[in-house]
């Protein structure tokens, strides 16, 4: 029997790994593994073992990509707390709308999805980026005096060192003041 044809389909397998492995996007790297499943699938088919390319198509390729899906939908998200006076109703600021776009726009090439959550209070706010409920908060600035400028209209703190960085590599800080509190960051405070 001539199994030359199998060279090549054997040749796909480390191959796609490589592939997988070095993939940045996390949806590519889903789809990836999915052709590896298929690929290590048709090949234990081709060798005989037909149980085995079932057992691969199924639990190796089809319910690991539905869980790592899962896993990777759910894990990329940026939660953001405001309060809820400031982005609802008619006395809603268009500035907020500008703010959205710009984090949307940022954050959209590391594929987080950003998600809003609303709080009653700044207390309350606060209160969740302390329980870790939320990853950083906005809020319009009461007093430009604070920060020496008048043209930034939001100050934004997290607790994530890597927003943080990502933020200030943006130089977002024309229209947000960044804040990274001392219990989160490297000796953090008012920057």
């Amino acid at each position: 029997m001539n199994d030359a044809y199998l060279y090549p389909i054997v040749g796909l397998l480390p191959l796609t790994a490589l592939m997988l492995v070095r993939s940045q996007n996390p949806y590519h790297a889903l789809i990836l593994r999915g052709i590896l499943g298929s690929v290590a699938a048709l090949v234990y088919a081709a060798l005989g073992a037909a149980d085995v390319a079932l057992t691969e198509a199924l639990v190796g390729t089809m319910l690991a990509i539905t869980l790592y899906a899962v896993a990777v939908r759910s894990s990329l998200v940026l939660r953001l707390g405001v309060q809820a006076s400031a982005v609802k109703g008619e006395s809603c600021d268009p500035q907020w709308g500008k703010l959205w776009t710009q984090l949307n726009n940022l954050f959209t090439p590391y594929h987080l999805r950003l998600e809003l959550v609303t709080y009653s209070g700044s207390e309350e706010l606060h209160q969740a980026l302390l329980n870790k409920e939320i990853h950083a908060i906005a809020e319009t600035v009461n007093s430009p005096v604070e920060f020496e400028t008048e043209d930034a209209p939001f100050v934004m703190t997290t607790r994530t060192r890597r927003l943080y960085e990502l933020m200030q590599k943006e130089q977002l800080t024309s229209e947000i003041h960044l804040v990274i509190p001392e219990e989160y960051g490297n000796g953090g405070g008012k920057h």
